[in-house]
């Protein structure tokens, strides 16, 4: 998410209260509510993970259990779980794996099980700038290791949003560059790379923010603010031939509308893409992006 203290933009894409207790299962173990969307967007579990304030962002842990998101709370970002117990998903608390003295934003599980967010807590006690830096959490048997800060993607500007592919390479945001732009640092034995910009077709004088990797980096997902859009801010996708990105492509009214479309997101199994729009979490069949 592109953090804005003003609050005026978050969104996620929820279900009709009918299916919060009535849900079905898929080979990745994920207890989907019913029914589950196709082509026609639904809000995820409304009343739990959009309610009537800023809720965004959509993380599934490894076993589909549990189910992170963010929310804001008193100007601060506050990341929130439900889990799925009794055959149902519980109400929401908040999530006792991050410091809430902090803010905290932008859950992800990575296929290796690692956590990441980003937060704006100091990287050392010399640290006072206040901006955001992506922090990774490492799975720990059933637990997980103390956040540690990742010192070759971070900079001295704010970084937003993070999608982790297979390969372990990291895509997120930053004012890195001076704008707003897509950046990718690749994943080595001994840590990560220098980060790369994603260049011209994907990055523009407009913003560009909260990118989303396929798997085997074959497509990403991003919004934009860029003039061709249908409101503030839209989202788009481009493919990977031959090693080159293509030029982006707008996924269309059926997803993006006259406000603010963000923090798109692609479950474990590959069947859903969930995005955030009009303050409330959305999901629908992942056939939208092909």
């Amino acid at each position: 998410m592109k953090v804005k203290l003003s609050l005026t933009a978050a969104w996620l894409i929820i279900i009709p209260a009918i299916c919060m207790t009535s849900c079905s299962s898929n080979n990745a173990g994920i207890p989907y509510p019913d029914p589950a969307p196709d082509s026609i967007p639904r809000v995820f579990l409304p009343g739990i993970v959009s309610k009537d304030g800023l809720d965004f962002n959509a993380s599934f842990s490894a076993d589909g259990k549990t189910f992170y998101f963010s929310r804001s709370c008193n100007r601060k970002y506050v990341i929130y779980e439900t889990v799925y117990k009794d055959n149902k998903w519980q109400p929401e608390t908040v999530s006792s794996l991050f410091d809430s003295s902090y803010s905290n934003t932008d859950p992800f599980v990575a296929p290796d099980n690692a956590l990441y967010f980003i937060s704006n807590r100091p990287k050392d006690k010399s640290d006072t700038t206040g901006d955001y830096d992506i922090y990774r959490m490492a799975k720990q048997g059933n637990a997980y290791s103390a956040p540690e800060y990742l010192a070759g993607v971070n900079s001295d500007s704010t970084e937003y949003y993070v999608s982790v592919a297979r390969s372990g390479n990291i895509y997120f945001a930053s004012y890195h560059d001076g704008n707003l732009d897509l950046f990718m640092s690749k994943k080595t034995a001994t840590g990560y790379e220098e980060p790369a910009n994603l260049g011209g077709l994907i990055n523009s004088v407009f913003d560009e923010h909260d990118p989303m990797i396929a798997p085997d980096e074959s497509f990403l997902v991003f919004t934009s603010t860029r003039s061709d859009g249908f409101g503030e801010a839209d989202l788009y996708i481009t493919h990977k031939t031959n090693s080159q990105w293509g030029n982006p492509t707008n996924l269309g009214v059926g997803i993006n509308t006259k406000t603010y479309e963000y923090c798109p997101y692609l479950t474990p199994d590959g069947k859903y893409f969930f995005y955030s729009s009009e303050n409330e979490v959305k999901w629908v069949s992942s056939n939208v992006l092909k």
